[in-house]
């Protein structure tokens, strides 16, 4: 040891040594580094960058040793053999490639520490043929055991280094790897040079073909400064490329992750790559991928590709292979090249959300959006097949068709939502009632069908009975509207033979059996279809009525009951059809409000009757009729309001004849919409009273201004004594409430003298005045100047 030592510090140029150290670690840091940058490549590439670590690193040690050498001051003439340090050169680059080869061979146990000792050997291989290219004026001696060390640290040294360089992640591997090597290298080359000893001899001379030292300095430095310095140049290009390219794939795996459609890359039937959607799609990791055939999940697709290639044309498939069954999608599959590689693409979408969503469209063309029945295409598509049925098995049906009794009523009161949660409740309770064979279906509104193969017509009657059973049963909440419905059914091929006229019959038997009552069912009867298309064709008459001026007003004075003065007139409304003639209001008026046609009717009287009363010169009122339907719609004050400014009209002069029933469908509201009324000006009549019930709660709680009695009662007052009765308790009920009271239906004198004697305020009948024009009654709706008297009298 301290041979070597003694070697190191007295026969050598540190200048030169400090050289080779430098040399020494650039060889080996390249060496190193180019090995790692052949570690993650493949393929020829990895052969290429071997080559380019076996120059480097061979040619870098080779340099080493060399200016180390030139570093070795003998004392004595030297020079070196040309073709034996080219050799040496030779040796070192072949050696280091095959220790760096050996490294690479993964099957190869230990395969990173042989190649270090390949290196190694090679290491010392390069040494002792450089030494035997050395002449010297002298005799060498070499110490068989510092040869015998410096070759195994060569070794030991190149084998750690290797091993530390692959171990040891990132660029820690990387610096410890290349001080390794140094190591390896400066131990081998000053132990092998402390293995020499030179004895002087005059009688030798150097070759004159030897290299001078000086010029194999300078030729040796240069040559491995510039070679080490490329190599190391290439690698970091190759680096900065990889670098670069790396952030390009990781923006195109980030690129391909961000769709929503699975993308799969595959070479043949082997799946090499996938993103992130397919293997969410599939339940898997994205790695776990790589390598499974592609057949095994996409079958359709893997013979497709077989079959006709990658085609840009949808192919419906099924997904295999995953735990909760196979899945619907669409493939499109298109050529690429991957790693300079062709492969295919195959994009793959879910078709879960778009069959659920085309099984959304295709129920809801069949069927009721709100209840889940069949709608009226549907029922009508099956009743087509039940007819036909029937015909040719002789079989019989019934179709019942259902209207829900009061629903609008119910849908102002309590809200469309509690409408639409009312017409649900009775699709699932009648539903429960049927068999597998009969259907029910939503029509439109309110509106139901139920479509019953039978053998008789009672099987139909029964099933209307327990559907009204089990609508009572529904109804038992007494805070929510009551649920009642009227049945018609009509029979084939008893009735009809055909679809229409079987709907149309059904629904002519359950217009009837809401005419007789509401609340039951009737079956269809032929006398039955004169009636309801005259209804009909009435009903649309009267919708056209007001256009065409076929109504017009009457009126009909109201007078004091004392003196016999005219305080006012009621307004009533007539119609003459041109073919037909008169209509009695007692037909057209019920029409009017089932149809929902008297609130523009009334909107029409209201204004007509307003302006009216603002011609006449005589401040007389007018009292206008409002039925339910005009109390509670949304407009009415408005629309009261509207008509007053427009005639210019003062409000005070406007009287509003409301009944009893009108009060009693919402109460709330109706009692808001008699406040407003009062704050207009308006005066507020009850109308026949008496007829309806909780009448006393009524006038406490609505700010009523008069009471009107009932004709019922009046009539024959004089001689009834419980009409006599119950008129005197009105007159004392107004009396007590401050309400003056007006009699209807006064026709006899006799009549008029008990209402005297009673103290009634007003009266109005066929004695003061039957409704006419109001051109009848000028003489009280005009003042009369002098000229008119003057003209009168003579």
């Amino acid at each position: 040891m301290l041979k070597v030592v003694g070697c190191f510090v007295q026969a050598h140029d540190l200048w030169l040594v400090g050289l080779a150290a430098l040399i020494c670690s650039l060889a080996a840091a390249t060496c190193v580094a180019l090995l790692q940058h052949a570690d993650r490549s493949a393929g020829r590439w990895q052969a290429v960058w071997l080559c380019v670590a076996a120059v480097a690193g061979g040619s870098g040690i080779w340099a080493t040793h060399f200016v180390a050498m030139l570093a070795f001051e003998p004392s004595l003439p030297t020079g070196y053999d040309l073709h034996l340090t080219v050799l040496s050169l030779i040796y070192a680059i072949l050696v280091t490639g095959a220790g760096l080869t050996v490294a690479q061979v993964r099957a190869l146990p230990l395969s990173r520490a042989l190649g270090g000792a390949v290196l190694g050997g090679g290491i010392a291989a390069m040494h002792y043929t450089g030494m035997a290219a050395y002449e010297v004026a002298g005799h060498i001696r070499w110490d068989p055991v510092l040869v015998a060390a410096s070759i195994g640290l060569g070794i030991v040294g190149g084998g750690a280094a290797l091993v530390a360089a692959h171990a040891v992640p990132g660029g820690r591997g990387r610096l410890l790897g290349s001080l390794l090597l140094v190591a390896a290298i400066c131990s081998h080359h000053f132990t092998a040079m402390g293995a020499v000893t030179i004895v002087p001899d005059p009688t030798l001379a150097i070759s004159e073909s030897a290299l001078p030292a000086r010029w194999l300095a300078v030729a040796v430095a240069m040559a491995s400064l510039t070679l080490l310095l490329l190599a190391y140049a290439v690698l970091a290009l190759d680096v900065r490329d990889r670098r670069r390219a790396g952030l390009e794939g990781e923006r195109l795996i980030s690129l391909a992750n961000a769709a929503v459609e699975g993308l799969v890359v595959c070479r043949g039937d082997m799946i090499v790559s996938a993103n992130e959607s397919f293997g969410r799609l599939v339940g898997r990791n994205v790695t776990d991928l790589a390598g499974v055939p592609l057949s095994r999940v996409l079958p359709e697709a893997a013979a497709s590709l077989a079959l006709t290639g990658p085609s840009d044309q949808p192919l419906e498939a099924e997904l295999n292979g995953l735990p909760d069954g196979a899945i619907p999608v669409e493939l499109i599959t298109r050529p690429v090249t991957y790693g300079n590689q062709p492969h295919y693409a195959v994009a793959v979408r879910d078709l879960r959300a778009r069959r659920r969503a085309e099984g959304q469209i295709h129920f809801l063309a069949h069927h009721d959006a709100l209840t889940g029945l069949a709608n009226r295409t549907s029922f009508a598509t099956r009743l087509d097949q039940e007819i036909k049925r029937a015909e040719a098995t002789g079989g019989r049906l019934a179709v019942l068709c259902l209207d829900l009794d009061r629903f609008k009523e119910i849908n102002d009161v309590f809200g469309h939502a509690a409408g639409d949660t009312l017409l649900m409740t009775v699709a699932r309770s009648v539903t429960a009632l049927l068999g597998t064979s009969e259907l029910m279906a939503r029509l439109g509104g309110d509106e139901f069908a139920i479509l019953m193969p039978c053998d008789h017509a009672a099987a139909a009657g029964r099933l209307a009975e327990q559907i009204h059973e089990a609508l009572r049963q529904d109804s038992g909440d007494a805070s929510g509207p009551v649920i009642a419905t009227s049945v018609g059914i009509a029979l084939y091929p008893d009735d009809a033979q055909d679809r229409a006229l079987l709907l149309s019959y059904a629904d002519t038997a359950l217009y009837r059996a809401k005419a007789e009552g509401r609340g039951t069912y009737r079956f269809f009867e032929a006398r039955m279809g004169a009636q309801v298309r005259d209804r009909r064709r009435l009903e649309h008459d009267m919708r056209l009525a007001v256009a065409r001026g076929e109504m017009h007003l009457a009126f009909q004075p109201q007078t004091e009951v004392r003196t016999g003065d005219v305080t006012g007139f009621e307004v009533l409304l007539r119609w003459r059809h041109p073919e037909r003639g008169p209509v009695s209001p007692a037909l057209f008026i019920p029409i009017a409000e089932e149809s929902g046609a008297i609130v523009q009717i009334g909107e029409w009287v209201l204004r007509e009757a307003c302006r009216e009363a603002a011609r006449w010169s005589v401040p007389l009122s007018v009292a206008v009729n409002v039925s339910a339907v005009q109390l509670h719609a949304p407009h009415f004050v408005q629309t009261v309001h509207e008509a007053l400014f427009q005639a210019g009209l003062r409000p005070a002069r406007l009287e509003i004849e409301i009944t009893e029933t009108a009060l009693i469908r919402d109460p709330s509201r109706a009692q808001a919409t008699l406040r407003q009324l009062k704050a207009l000006g308006v005066r507020l009549a009850m109308d026949d009273f008496g007829t309806g019930y909780s009448s006393l709660s009524n006038l406490r709680t609505y700010p009523f201004d008069k009471i009107k009695i009932d004709g019922s009662f009046v009539r024959a007052v004089d001689a009834n004594e419980q009409a006599k009765a119950i008129v005197r308790s009105v007159l004392g009920l107004g009396r007590g409430l401050g309400l003056p009271v007006l009699a209807e239906g006064v026709e006899t004198a006799a009549e008029l003298r008990f209402l005297a004697d009673e103290n009634c305020q007003a009266a109005q009948g066929y004695l003061m005045g039957k409704p006419g024009p109001i051109e009848d009654f000028r003489e009280y709706t005009h003042r009369m100047t002098a000229e008119t008297s003057s003209a009168k009298v003579a």
